[in-house]
């Protein structure tokens, strides 16, 4: 973006890497092209019904009024018995937020606490919004890359060397987007010993694939673990991912009560409460057992073997099994350098997925965007018959490179 009339923070942000790869498939099918989306982070699965005979029933009750601004009673009551329920986290309404998604309260949390100048810690690969979100706060995004090695987490030794005393937050995302990786209860023990002494270092637990895991590996979230440091933590989720709600948009939060009030009187003064009907709708979520976990994870897991299936086939392109999400991150390292039948050069993960959208008609995402060139994030949560289409045309495509 190059402006004079927009604020020069406009300078320094960038547009989503996963919303501009789904307006070029719009853009693609608008021209007649049938185009396979393996880019966006969203389930294919209907939100269960008994969730949007919820929201309907919220309308027709004409639930439709403001609500308070952090969400209502009823919310609240339901977010805090998951916590208890799944975490063994205890959480005062006053302690506890809703939002239009949890993409909001993360960016509120910060707004909230980051002063010019000010340092928050990201381990790479990340999810393409961190960096910015910072920046727009006017902090420093400090990346620390993590390797697969180690399974693409953080290591105590590395988080003590990035922090300083500017360093204001550190972000833990498990399971991880782009690569699934779940940091376990001793990791994260690991990473609480290295914060005890930076009491100005807050905590951000993004757990919103927190389900959505494989081969029963266990889930542990920093409070959880760290209860000496839960004064200092905030831990952000939602329904999006755990109940197939993207649209629905609704996101919640628990922590210290001076974050969770700070982040109030922001969302007070931009987006007010979130939607009625998506609160009515998450009480449901929240409050019901949830019995199709079982099956979506078991489709998902069939789906992420036909990925890892379809990588391990192709010269040049490597990957791990991802412990949770729906992303596979494979290395495409040996591919870049190569020419396409037409000669041009792929000189990066970015002209290569670039190449495969056009030629191939798949989209995937460079791993450049999530701070780790030389990968592609491939999202395998669409149709199986459709991630066969995928997997085959992109064997085809990559076939074809010199």
């Amino acid at each position: 973006m190059n402006n004079s009339q927009t604020a020069r923070r406009m300078q320094r942000v960038r547009p989503s890497p996963t919303a501009a790869i789904s307006d070029q498939v719009r853009a693609l099918e608008a021209a007649g092209k049938a185009v396979i989306n393996l880019g966006e982070g969203e389930l294919d699965f209907a939100t269960p019904s008994t969730i949007s005979y919820a929201g309907i029933a919220a309308i027709v009750q004409q639930q439709t009024k403001y609500t308070a601004v952090a969400g209502t009673a009823a919310l609240k009551s339901a977010i805090a018995a998951k916590f208890i329920r799944d975490n063994h986290l205890q959480f005062q309404p006053e302690q506890i937020i809703a939002g239009s998604g949890a993409k909001q309260l993360i960016f509120n949390a910060l707004l909230a606490t980051v002063d010019a100048g000010q340092q928050v810690i990201i381990p790479a690969p990340y999810w393409v919004s961190y960096p910015d979100m910072v920046t727009l706060a006017e902090g420093e995004p400090v990346i620390i890359p993590c390797d697969e090695q180690h399974g693409w987490k953080l290591q105590p030794r590395q988080l003590a060397a990035a922090l300083t005393p500017q360093t204001r937050w550190l972000i833990l995302n498990s399971p991880g987007n782009p690569t699934g990786a779940i940091y376990s209860a001793q990791e994260l023990r690991a990473l609480a010993e290295v914060l005890a002494d930076h009491p100005q270092v807050l905590i951000m637990a993004d757990d919103i694939y927190e389900p959505l895991r494989y081969d029963q590996t266990p889930f542990a979230t920093f409070a959880e673990v760290a209860p000496h440091l839960a004064h200092r933590t905030l831990t952000v989720n939602g329904v999006s991912k755990s109940h197939a709600m993207t649209g629905w948009r609704l996101g919640y939060a628990a922590g210290p009560g001076w974050l969770i009030e700070a982040m109030q009187i922001l969302q007070s003064q931009s987006t007010s409460n979130p939607s009625s009907i998506s609160q009515a709708a998450a009480v449901a979520a929240l409050n019901q057992p949830a019995d199709f976990l079982t099956g979506w994870i078991e489709t998902l897991d069939r789906r992420r073997r036909t990925v890892l299936a379809m990588v391990n086939e192709v010269d040049g392109l490597s990957a791990s099994a991802p412990q949770g999400a729906f992303y596979l991150f494979a290395n495409c390292q040996q591919l870049l350098g190569q020419r396409t039948p037409q000669g041009e050069k792929l000189v990066d993960d970015k002209a290569l997925a670039a190449w495969l959208l056009n030629n191939a008609h798949v989209a995937v995402l460079q791993g450049s965007a999530f701070g780790m060139p030389g990968f592609l994030r491939i999202a395998y949560a669409i149709d199986d018959a459709l991630l066969d289409l995928a997997c085959s045309q992109l064997k085809a495509a990559f076939a074809r490179l010199k």
